[in-house]
Parts: structure tokens; C-alpha cells; sequence
């Protein structure tokens, strides 16, 4: 099982974004908001490369979660790796353990483990989006309230929550920079 919770990590710390970015000759790290998740390479690089590598980040957490419920281990185990793939992916060692925020590839994580609290929290998501253009403030409420969601929809089990929550706080932490702008009045909108 450590080996499948090590593929997990590493699968999730692979830098599509920025592979992506050097494969169309941009460093996406030096443009745009230096993010390397799909709504700085949607303004670097364009909405169709932006929208390849939301696919790509979901899909790393995805994966791992998929295949370990699919060999029958337990939603604590599959909640665990799906977490490590976040993990991966925020402080992913191929980019000295700096990444992404986490957003994409907590949306394949939990799109797998709970449907329900997954689309909860897209809906909450995609309206907050639309009514302020400010993904980052999108992601975090969103995240906020995504172990509420899980707790009524999905489980009640405190380590499968505690696991849930710590997963929701790295998306907020790793938003750090995008709410002292938002305080500020200096976010960019996606608009």
C-alpha cells in the first residue's frame, strides 16, 4: 500500500501546466499570476490550454482514488491518496517542492470519492465565479465549505472529515497570496 500512497504523490507532482507552458515556449512561472495551474495558462497560453491542463491536474487525482476503490481499499485509504496527490501537486519535487494550488486536482480527488459534495461544491464554485469573476475567491469558498458538503453527503467517519478538512485547508493556504490581493483590491478577474 505504500507504494500505490508514493505513486499517488508523485503522479500528482507532475507540473502539466508548466510542461505544457515550456512545450508552447513560455515559462508560465514568469507570466501571468507565476501559477502553474490552469487559470494562469488559461491567460498565458489561452482558454483551450487552460482547459487541457484542468483535465490533466483532475486527472491525477483522480487516478489513484479510482484504482484503489476499484481494488476494494477503504474511502479512508482512497481520501489518503487522493490527499498525497494534492500534496504532489502543491509542492511537487520535479519543481522544487513549489506547484500549484491544489483546485484541479482536488476536483478529480473528490469527484470520485463523493459525487454529491463534489458538484455541492462546483455549483457554490461556478456561482461565486460568475457573480465576482475572481476564481481565486471561487476556489476558497468553495473549499470552505466542501467538508460540510462531504459530511452530509458522503461520510461522518472523524478520520475520513479530519483528512477532508486538511485537504480543504492546503487549497485555502495555498491562496494565501490571492487573499491578501483579493483584501486589497488588486485581484485580477478572470473576465
Amino acid at each position: 500500500m505504500i507504494g500505490i500512497l508514493l505513486f499517488s504523490f508523485l503522479l500528482g507532482s507532475i507540473p502539466f501546466g508548466y510542461l505544457i507552458g515550456r512545450f508552447k515556449g513560455i515559462d508560465v512561472k514568469e507570466s501571468g499570476s507565476g501559477n502553474i495551474g490552469a487559470t494562469n495558462v488559461s491567460r498565458v497560453l489561452g482558454k483551450k490550454y487552460g482547459l487541457v491542463v484542468l483535465v490533466l491536474d483532475a486527472l491525477k487525482g483522480a487516478i489513484p482514488v479510482f484504482l484503489l476503490g476499484y481494488l476494494g481499499y477503504p474511502l479512508t485509504v482512497r481520501i489518503l491518496s487522493g490527499i498525497l496527490a494534492i500534496l504532489g501537486h502543491c509542492f511537487s519535487p520535479f519543481m522544487g517542492f513549489k506547484g500549484g494550488k491544489g483546485v484541479a486536482t482536488s476536483l478529480g480527488v473528490f469527484i470520485i470519492v463523493s459525487p454529491k459534495a463534489t458538484f455541492l461544491s462546483l455549483f457554490l464554485f461556478l456561482a461565486v465565479v460568475l457573480l465576482t469573476r475572481f476564481v481565486s475567491l471561487g476556489s476558497i469558498i468553495s473549499s470552505l465549505f466542501f467538508p460540510l458538503f462531504f459530511y452530509f453527503s458522503c461520510s461522518r467517519n472523524v478520520l475520513d472529515l479530519t483528512l477532508v478538512i486538511f485537504g480543504s485547508l492546503v487549497v485555502i493556504l495555498r491562496h494565501r497570496s490571492n487573499i491578501v490581493r483579493l483584501l486589497k483590491g488588486e485581484e485580477k478577474r478572470f473576465f
